[in-house]
């Protein structure tokens, strides 16, 4: 298989295996107007599978998104052909608009024009909590 270098734009690297199609989705990466490649399950010393996203064109990628999905991938920016910075991520503290609250009672269900704001409150375990209810949101990946 042959994935052509890219000149100016963002390497996202060591994504869990099977994830790369969340991280597609989360970041709208089907709107975008450049080539966009999905490599799924490479081979890796350090994880054993992972997969890679290449974006060809320079973007600002949300790091929350990404650190939510998966907080050991890491953002390569790359420009005219060399990494010029190496992103490292982590659970973000604070989630907007990333996730949703699902209790009916929450006033973000009566007021849907509200940030949908969530705290992490468990890090070893990936426990957020809506920042009105108090509603509990495992990370599910």
């Amino acid at each position: 298989m042959n994935i052509d270098s890219i000149q100016n734009g963002v390497v996202l690297d060591h994504i869990q295996a099977g994830k790369s199609m969340d991280i597609y989705k989360y970041l709208h990466l089907n709107l975008l107007d450049c080539s966009v490649a999905i490599i799924k399950n490479v081979r890796s010393g350090r994880m054993g599978k992972k997969d890679i996203i290449k974006i060809d064109s320079p973007m600002e990628v949300d790091l929350d998104v990404l650190g939510y999905i998966d907080s050991n991938i890491t953002v390569n920016v790359i420009r005219d052909g060399v990494r010029v910075a190496k992103k490292h991520l982590e659970l973000p503290a604070r989630l907007t608009n990333i996730i949703h609250c699902k209790n009916p009672r929450c006033i973000t269900a009566e007021e849907p024009q509200l940030d949908a704001i969530f705290l992490l409150s468990d890090r070893e375990k990936h426990v957020y909590r809506c920042a009105y209810c108090d509603a509990e949101k495992k990370r599910k990946f």
